[in-house]
């Protein structure tokens, strides 16, 4: 008679436990935003990455897959929020640059 091992991890075989990713367009919005308040004193960079913050937010927040995961769905919210921060911080910064031109 042989004795059954129990399976001490579940996810060893990799398909029984994983959960499908719906999509990195919102881990690349926080991202951007991020960068975009990070180099708002970069001449025209923070202004960029704002932009294409809100662009990858607002193209994830369309997408079922995000829509159905709630962290994605905040992520993506958090990227265009972080985004618009940046293109206020740039637009702010360059202001002051621009009269003296």
């Amino acid at each position: 008679m042989t004795a059954a091992v129990p399976r001490m991890c579940s996810s060893v075989d990799g398909n029984e436990n994983r959960k499908q990713h719906g999509s990195w367009l919102p881990t690349v919005s926080i991202t951007l935003g991020a960068l975009s308040v990070a180099s708002f004193w970069v001449v025209g960079l923070g202004f960029l990455f704002g932009v294409a913050a809100v662009v990858c937010g607002a193209v994830a927040t369309s997408r079922s897959a995000v829509v159905d995961d709630e962290a994605a769905s905040l992520r993506a919210l958090l990227g265009v929020v972080a985004g618009a921060a940046g293109i206020t911080v740039s637009a702010i910064a360059l202001l002051p640059m621009l009269a003296h031109l």
